[in-house]
């Protein structure tokens, strides 16, 4: 084997995605625009859709469902529904393994406080 050539990199898979390197499957699980802020926003509570959606009050109804579902799948959220009396209630929160991205997520928050902070146009 000559020096020109390159073994090629091990592909991640989670849940039967494949991604080239770990923080490809990190943005993956949690880019866009939306999953991340959904998660921040359920960080130390339960919530109802829509006191979500009045926590973030530029998202679509549309888009947030889908971001929902997406991270309902992804195992990160869980979503219960209570069915004893009307009207129907939803309560969403994060599940043992959402809850691993609690620093992380923290940490983006931070990060954004401090650009805020110190590199906005005042």
């Amino acid at each position: 084997m000559n020096n020109m050539e390159t073994t090629q990199p091990t592909m991640l898979r989670f849940r039967n995605n494949e991604y080239p390197c770990c923080t490809s499957l990190t943005m993956g699980i949690i880019g866009g625009k939306w999953k991340t802020v959904i998660l921040f926003h359920l960080m130390e509570k339960k919530l109802r859709y829509n006191e979500l959606r009045k926590s973030m009050p530029t998202v679509t109804e549309r888009t947030l469902s889908l971001q929902l579902k997406a991270l309902e799948e992804d195992g990160l959220v869980k979503r219960k529904v209570y069915t004893s009396k009307p009207p129907l209630k939803v309560e969403y929160s994060l599940t043992d393994f959402g809850k691993t991205l609690i620093p992380l997520i923290q940490t983006i928050a931070d990060w954004g406080d401090f650009v805020a902070n110190k590199f906005s146009n005042k």
